[in-house]
C-alpha cells in the first residue's frame, strides 16, 4: 500500500518537470502540479480508506466480539430482574459481547425454543437459566453436537450432564439454614408451637425442591406442624392468591408463613394486610422470605419481615471469568457456588449452624441495604 502511495508521488513530480523542460509558463507549470498533487492525495485518502475497511474486516473476522445466547426464565420478580441486569451489565458491546437475551416468560416450550434458536444462529457460547430442572438432555445433546458450549446459571439441570459449567446458589442449604434460625428465633422469643404456612415457588423449579427439602427436614425433625404448602410461582400476584386463600382456610391456627421469594412474601403481607392479620416483628404471624433483594431488605429493617435469606443472582462476573478461561483454553471450575448472607431484623440469633457450618445472621442497618447492588 504505502510502495503504491510513492510510486504516484514520483509520477507527478516527474510529469511537472516534464512540462517544465518543453518551455511552459511558470502559472501553467504551477497549475498543473497543483492538480497533480490533488490526484496524489486524492489517491492516498482512496488507499488510507481501503486500508482502514480492511481492518475493519479483519477485527469481526478474528472473533474479537464474542456471541452470546441468554435464555432467561422470565420477568416474575426483582431477582429475576437483577439476575437479568447483571448479564446485560456483564456481556454489554462495550465490554465485547453481543448479547443475545430471550425472556422466556416462565414457558418451558418457549425456552427450548430459544436454545435452538441460539444453535441456528451460531453463537459463541450459550447460558441458561432453566425454568425446570428436567426434560433438557435432548436439546443439551444439540448444543453439544454444535460445537457450542453451555453455561447453567441459578436453577440446576437434573436430566443431562452436558453443559460446560454451572454457578448458582444451594438451595437446600438456604432451606436448612431458614428451619435453623426459626427453630433458634422461637426458642429465643418463647415460642413452643409452630404451625406453618408455606408459598412455594414455580412447581418444578430446582430452588423450589431445594428450599422445600431443607426446609422440612428441620420441620420434620423438630416436629413442626406444617398444615399447607402450596406454589405461588415465584411471583407477588401469586404469593397474595395464596394467602389469601390460606387466611380463609386456616384463620387463627397459623403463626409462622415461609414464603419462597420475596415477590411471594409481598404479596402476602398484602393478603394478612387485608385479611386483618398482624404480622413481622411486632406481630403474631412469623415471616420470612428468599432472596434479599434490596426492596426486602427494607422491609425486613422495617420490621415487616423477621428474616430473609439471600440468594445471590449476580452470577454473569464468575459466568464471565469461565468464558474467558474457556477462551484461553484453560481448565474451568464446572461448579460455583455464589457467596450468599442471612438478614435479620433483631438481634437474638447472632448465628446458626448448617450441616456443621456456622454461618452469621447479620443484622441490618440502613447503610448496608443502601450498599446493596441489587
Amino acid at each position: 500500500m504505502k510502495r503504491k502511495i510513492v510510486s504516484v508521488l514520483v509520477c507527478a513530480a516527474l510529469a511537472a518537470t516534464m512540462i517544465a523542460g518543453c518551455g511552459s509558463s511558470s502559472d501553467d507549470a504551477a497549475a498543473t502540479t497543483t492538480e497533480e498533487t490533488a490526484t496524489t492525495e486524492d489517491a492516498a485518502a482512496t488507499d488510507d480508506a481501503a486500508a482502514t475497511d480492511d481492518a475493519a474486516a479483519e477485527d469481526a473476522g478474528s472473533g474479537d466480539v464474542l456471541t452470546i445466547g441468554f435464555a432467561q426464565v422470565g420477568h416474575e420478580s426483582d431477582w429475576r430482574t437483577a439476575s437479568t441486569q447483571s448479564c446485560q451489565d456483564v456481556f454489554s458491546e462495550a465490554n465485547g459481547y453481543d448479547l443475545q437475551f430471550v425472556d422466556c416468560d416462565n414457558d418451558s416450550a418457549v425456552q427450548l425454543e430459544a436454545v435452538r434458536t441460539f444453535i441456528e444462529q451460531d453463537v459463541d457460547y450459550i447460558i441458561i437459566d432453566p425454568i425446570v430442572s428436567t426434560g433438557w438432555d435432548t436439546v443439551l445433546t444439540e448444543c453439544e453436537d454444535a460445537g457450542i458450549p453451555v453455561i447453567v446459571i441459578d436453577r440446576t439441570i437434573d436430566d443431562s450432564d452436558k453443559y460446560v459449567a454451572w454457578v448458582g446458589s444451594d438451595f437446600k442449604t438456604e432451606g436448612l439454614a431458614c428451619g435453623e434460625w426459626l427453630k433458634a428465633y422461637a426458642e429465643a422469643k418463647g415460642i413452643t408451637e409452630l404451625n406453618i404456612l408455606v408459598i412455594e415457588g414455580t412447581t418444578g423449579a430446582s430452588a423450589t425442591i431445594g428450599r422445600t427439602e431443607g426446609f422440612n427436614e428441620i420441620a420434620e425433625r423438630e416436629g413442626w406442624n406444617i398444615l399447607d404448602s402450596q406454589s405461588g410461582d415465584f411471583t407477588q400476584d401469586g404469593g397474595q392468591q395464596v394467602m389469601e386463600s390460606y387466611c380463609k382456610s386456616y384463620e387463627g391456627q397459623f403463626n409462622v408463613v415461609i414464603c419462597q421469594n420475596d415477590n411471594e412474601a409481598f404479596g402476602a403481607m398484602d393478603a394478612m394486610k387485608a385479611a386483618g392479620v398482624s404480622y413481622g416483628v411486632d406481630g403474631d404471624v412469623i415471616i420470612v422470605s428468599f432472596d434479599a433483594a434490596r426492596t426486602a431488605l427494607q422491609y425486613c429493617l422495617d420490621g415487616e419481615l423477621n428474616a430473609v435469606f439471600e440468594c445471590n443472582p449476580l452470577a454473569a462476573p464468575m459466568v464471565e471469568e469461565i468464558i474467558q478461561g474457556l477462551e484461553a483454553g484453560e481448565e474451568v471450575e464446572t461448579e460455583i457456588y455464589v457467596e450468599e448472607s442471612c438478614f435479620a431484623n433483631e438481634d437474638i440469633v447472632p448465628s446458626i449452624t448448617v450441616d456443621g457450618v456456622e454461618k452469621e445472621m447479620t443484622v441490618l442497618t440502613q447503610e448496608i441495604i443502601d450498599a446493596r447492588a441489587y
